[in-house]
């Protein structure tokens, strides 16, 4: 074994298809360009959504809506979807993010009254909605708003 031995393994190397290189190749004479034009061109190439000098489409279509600047998203959590958490504990955004029900990147968390909860939980967040409230606290519950 020595090194005018030594090839690489099977499968890791592809051979570059070898452009301008003879009629025969089957990409010769424009080397795969077509005829002239500005993407034949060195350098030749147009942006994204470049429509030749027609209005692009991103700027003939009506612009709608408002984007506030300070939206703020918020992670939606059901009461049934805290059921499977212990009783008397405690469940804030570190819990629900460690439990997969909310994302880290969410502002502020608000907690739905959809479904029926039969423990009693501590239950920390940015909003809650009135229903919501009531079940918690017909469980034995107790809900702090925060932030």
């Amino acid at each position: 074994m020595d090194l005018s031995n030594l090839k690489p393994a099977a499968g890791s190397t592809k051979t570059k298809k070898r452009i301008g290189r003879g009629a025969g190749s089957g990409l010769g004479k424009t080397a795969g360009k077509g005829h002239k034009g500005q993407k034949a061109r060195s350098g030749g190439s147009v942006k994204a959504g470049f429509e030749g000098g027609q209005m692009p489409l991103h700027r003939r279509l009506p612009k709608r809506g408002f984007t506030p600047l300070q939206r703020r998203v918020f992670g939606l959590v059901n009461l049934q979807a805290l059921e499977g958490f212990a009783a008397n504990s405690v469940v804030d955004r570190e819990v629900l993010i460690l439990s997969g029900l909310i994302r880290k990147n969410v502002d502020a968390v608000k907690i739905l009254a959809e479904g029926d909860i039969t423990k009693p939980l501590t239950v920390k967040a940015e909003k809650f909605s009135k229903a919501a409230l009531e079940k918690i606290a017909a469980a034995g519950g107790t809900a702090e708003v925060i932030g």
